[in-house]
């Protein structure tokens, strides 16, 4: 398995729009179900559940769409991952101004 891709390799906060929903899957408050772990699409800022929810919206959301590079919603958490080469990975840190 690789360790990066062009999905994920040096993303940075700065590459995604702020989550609308950050405290919740739409999708499961929807069907009334729970989630464990939400996931935020970096094109379009989709929160989902993840691979550890029982529904696992995000990772539908990203094979529906061809969308492969999300990110954690936990606070302080830099995981990223991409659906499509199936790699996590840690979102740089964004550029300070003179970088």
């Amino acid at each position: 398995m690789a360790s990066s891709c062009e999905h994920v390799a040096g993303l940075t906060a700065m590459d995604f729009h702020p989550p609308g929903t950050s405290d919740a899957c739409r999708e499961c408050r929807i069907e009334d179900t729970r989630w464990v772990v939400l996931r935020e699409c970096k094109p379009y800022g989709h929160v989902g559940c993840c691979e550890s929810s029982p529904r696992r919206h995000a990772t539908r959301h990203c094979r529906e769409t061809a969308h492969s590079g999300m990110r954690s919603v936990i606070r302080g958490d830099t995981r990223d991952c991409c659906y499509v080469h199936e790699v996590m990975g840690s979102i740089d840190r964004a550029p300070t101004a003179g970088q």
